[in-house]
């Protein structure tokens, strides 16, 4: 079952991409390594907290983790917590049956070991307040999530591939910068996992491409124009956007060469041929859009040359 509000030509899209997310499916699940959560926490760093306990309250001097690492990591962990949310969105959009349904559940079964790991991390080593951290979870799973491009498949669809990069590229730059080896490992299996989401959007998002290739250029320019990370609802999130940006997790470099650059080369964006003139409009903003991406990267980039702080005051505690 499908969105109710899902248009006859996005549920034949559904229907003729059955075949090859079945492929995709089986191709996943064949690379697919469990991990566990609790293998990789340092649980003999953790301690009582106040309450009914009577352990010892949190305070600022008891954080040890790299601190744009921990904004890094809370900011992901608020979005990894409406998974709920995540689950409803692409259970509505691909449908509960069949492979498209298996996708759905199986995605979430590994997405969410994610929360449940950096949660029982950040907190077992102290690396944040708890209490706040608990109070943001609350306000951001209340405010709840609804894709920017619900009624739209094919727009959906290349939306989730774009996330999936952009996450696996911040948590591997974490990794890069966390200094502890446990977060190390920690980090490299959640950055795995994504790329592994990314790999069969991308099978699927090219199996499309190749069926309407013209609509597909102008959901691609559409969502390249007014892309947002699905935790932007999330509170302080500017600011942790900042953060992760200055410190080198998430930059406008990134954005345009890891994530914007690889998905239109793999997808032969430049190379399609046969395309109406609706296919070489959306093409031609695509071109633009990359250009400006580039020049974003460029600005920020010379920015931080200027100004940019030395690593105690790039971001705040």
């Amino acid at each position: 079952m499908g969105s109710t509000d899902m248009s006859g030509q996005d549920a034949r899209l559904l229907a003729d991409l059955e075949p090859v997310v079945a492929r995709a499916l089986d191709a996943h699940l064949h690379s697919a390594t469990d991990w566990y959560p609790h293998r990789y926490i340092p649980w003999s760093q953790g301690r009582d907290f106040e309450g009914v306990l009577g352990g010892e309250p949190w305070e600022p001097g008891q954080q040890r983790l790299a601190p744009a690492v921990r904004v890094g990591l809370i900011h992901n962990l608020l979005s990894e917590d409406n998974l709920p949310s995540y689950h409803r969105v692409i259970a509505e959009l691909f449908g509960r049956d069949g492979a498209w349904g298996t996708w759905v559940n199986r995605w979430t079964v590994e997405e969410g070991r994610h929360g449940m790991a950096i949660r029982d991390y950040l907190v077992v080593t102290r690396a944040t307040d708890p209490v706040a951290l608990e109070d943001a979870r609350s306000a951001h799973v209340q405010g709840g999530y609804d894709i920017d491009y619900r009624g739209d498949v094919l727009a959906s669809l290349i939306y989730v591939t774009l996330q999936e990069v952009a996450t696996r590229v911040s948590y591997r730059n974490m990794k890069q910068m966390c200094g502890e080896p446990g977060c190390e490992a920690l980090l490299q299996n959640i950055a795995h996992d994504e790329n592994r989401h990314m790999v069969f959007y991308r099978a699927v998002l090219a199996a499309a491409a190749h069926m309407v290739p013209d609509r597909f250029l102008s959901a691609l320019a559409h969502v390249m124009e007014t892309f947002r990370v699905p935790g932007h609802g999330a509170p302080d999130f500017a600011r942790m956007g900042r953060t992760m940006a200055v410190a080198g997790i998430y930059t406008p470099a990134a954005h345009y060469e890891e994530v914007l650059l690889p998905l239109t080369r793999f997808l032969r964006v430049f190379r399609t041929e046969g395309l109406t003139p609706e296919g070489e409009q959306a093409r031609e903003r695509i071109s633009k859009l990359l250009g400006n991406a580039e020049q974003r990267a460029e600005r920020f980039a010379d920015l931080l040359g200027r100004t940019r702080p030395s690593p105690e005051h790039a971001v705040p505690s």
